[in-house]
């Protein structure tokens, strides 16, 4: 009767990624607390501290499709521990930055480095993976992300307190000490020699399928976001439910996922792909749609639960659908392309959303989300993974 019980075959390697990302991701603090760095720590204003996010995200941006396919070329294992090597020792140098061109520089290349890491532990866990284990170990990776996060900026908040400097600092020590690991313990797997009528894999830039998987995903992340814009308008702002409240809504969304999302994705391993991802698209869909009548503490609790749902269910299956597309010598890059829906979706999803809120009000723009969400969960519905056997499933 246990849940996990379907963890129990996983590979050595697989524990040593989702362990590194752990540990890495218990010292996050830096990005969180960038903005107020800049305009605390460095008495910048807020327009100049909001360039310095925007220079965080075109990095990200940029990164992530270049990345996966250096990952491809060098190794997907070469790759991850360069970018925790390189990314964790730009932190422990970005506080000694003197001006605002060599700051914003160095902020890139950390948002770049950073970025490098996702495309090739996502490549790394496909090919360690047995087919139908991948759902269950991409919510494990996701798991782990989140445990960490769960810690790391409330320990930032504490040090902050004291140092700005420190929190880079500490960000930078947990981040090598990822990058340590897994040059102790994860050894890159020897190349497999190609047989001599291999044919290279398609790029993913020209593969339809994967196209018509993503720009749907895009929209619905884009709902997803509204937690980073005008979910807290709505809670704190307009509802004058207070800053606790608010923090509270990701408490009940962290432990959700800590308890949940493991069982709830090896449960669901062989449904397929289209109906998962619309059962998550429909769940992010209900959560933020009905957030205009979510008025008191009971009702907001309730639409949390749901679009938290939403995640666990919809995340790991995009996940797995876009490595099932991915040929095998091509995982980095269909993974950067993930990254990069990401990316772009919080690049436009709060900005937008923000837009809309100010202008038709927020009743207008949670229905919105609702139609967004739903619309694309209707268009994941009709994707369609090909098989070894020349047939698909969706």
């Amino acid at each position: 009767m246990n849940p996990w019980k379907g963890l129990k075959g996983l590979p050595r390697e697989v524990w040593l990624v989702c362990l590194s990302t752990l540990i890495n991701r218990l010292g996050t603090m830096a990005l969180p607390f960038l903005v107020l760095y800049l305009t605390e720590g460095r008495h910048w204003t807020p327009a100049e501290a909001g360039y310095g996010m925007m220079v965080y995200g075109g990095g990200a941006l940029v990164a992530g499709p270049f990345s996966g396919r250096l990952a491809d070329r060098l190794g997907h294992v070469h790759v991850l521990r360069a970018s925790l090597w390189s990314s964790g020792a730009l932190l422990l140098l970005l506080p000694y930055a003197t001006t605002k061109p060599m700051l914003f520089t160095l902020i890139f290349l950390w948002a770049g480095l950073t970025q490098a890491f996702w495309p090739s532990a996502m490549a790394l866990l496909t090919g360690l993976a047995a087919p139908e284990q991948r759902k269950a170990v991409f919510a494990l990776h996701r798991l782990s992300v989140n445990l960490g996060m769960a810690v790391g900026p409330a320990m930032g908040g504490l040090i902050a307190h004291h140092s700005y400097r420190w929190v880079f600092w500490t960000d930078g020590l947990s981040t090598l000490a990822g990058a340590i690991l897994l040059g102790l313990l994860l050894k890159a797997p020897p190349a497999t020699p190609l047989p001599h009528d291999h044919t290279p894999g398609h790029s993913p830039w020209r593969d339809r399928r994967l196209a018509f998987l993503l720009l749907p995903f895009i929209l619905a992340l884009m709902v997803f976001f509204q937690i980073e814009g005008t979910l807290p308008l709505w809670v704190v702002r307009d509802l004058g439910l207070g800053s606790r409240f608010f923090g509270l809504l990701f408490t009940v969304n962290t432990l959700l996922i800590v308890v949940l999302e493991v069982p709830l994705n090896l449960a669901m391993a062989h449904w397929r792909h289209g109906r998962q991802l619309l059962l998550g698209s429909l769940c992010v869909a209900v959560g933020f749609g009905t957030m205009g009548w979510a008025r008191t503490y009971a009702t907001l609790i309730l639409t949390t639960i749901i679009w938290t749902f939403g995640e666990m269910i919809l995340f790991p299956a995009m996940s797995d659908a876009v490595a099932t597309l991915a040929p095998s010598d091509r995982r980095g890059e269909y993974m950067g392309l993930l990254s990069l829906s990401f990316a772009a979706a919080l690049a436009l999803g709060p900005w937008l959303g923000v837009l809309a809120y100010a202008k038709a009000g927020p009743q207008a723009l949670w229905l919105s989300t609702f139609v967004l969400a739903g619309g694309a969960g209707l268009m994941l519905l009709r994707f369609r993974t090909p098989e070894k056997n020349g047939q698909s499933s969706g």
